[in-house]
């Protein structure tokens, strides 16, 4: 592994029912990277993601892949609602309208995918961002830095939208 991944445990997630772990959300914190991590802890806050990375590429885990963590909200993805029992939640620190992704981010978004794409059997059809699933409520990620992702997940595993 490349970049480094630590557990940084937020108390907002269900235990069951057991994710379904059909793709992944992603999204921005606006906050920074330790800022995120500290209010995804605070009791009060109650919203989650599996996964933070940081713009050096570090990842920091704060819900188990098995549980359901609280980061889409109101949401609809194909055809279902309630993307948070189905989709895995993944962040990037910061405000990708203040500030484009960082290659390493990117980076860390691709190894943190590879380990998951073939065993789980994901396609690009079932890898989205916040703005998609919550139109009108939720504005992230930056369109440019949508279509900047989504390119560099196709080119690197040339996955379809099945």
């Amino acid at each position: 592994m490349r970049f480094p991944e630590f557990w940084a445990p937020s108390p907002h997630f269900a235990s069951t029912p057991r994710h379904e772990r059909r793709g992944v959300c992603f999204h921005h914190s606006v906050l920074g990277f330790s800022e995120t991590i500290a209010h995804m802890q605070e009791p009060e806050s109650r919203v989650s993601y599996h996964l933070l990375i940081a713009p050096d590429g570090a990842r920091a885990r704060l819900v188990s892949e098995e549980h359901v963590a609280w980061h889409a909200g109101v949401s609809v993805f194909q055809g279902r609602e309630g993307c948070n029992a189905f989709l895995l939640g993944v962040a990037f620190a910061g405000d990708t309208y203040a500030a484009p992704l960082t290659e390493a981010q990117i980076e860390s978004a691709l190894e943190w995918l590879e380990a998951r794409w073939a065993e789980r059997g994901w396609s690009l059809g079932w890898i989205t961002d916040h703005r998609q699933i919550a139109p009108g409520r939720k504005d992230d990620l930056a369109p440019a830095e949508w279509t900047r992702l989504r390119a560099a997940i196709a080119a690197r595993f040339g996955a379809p939208d099945r």
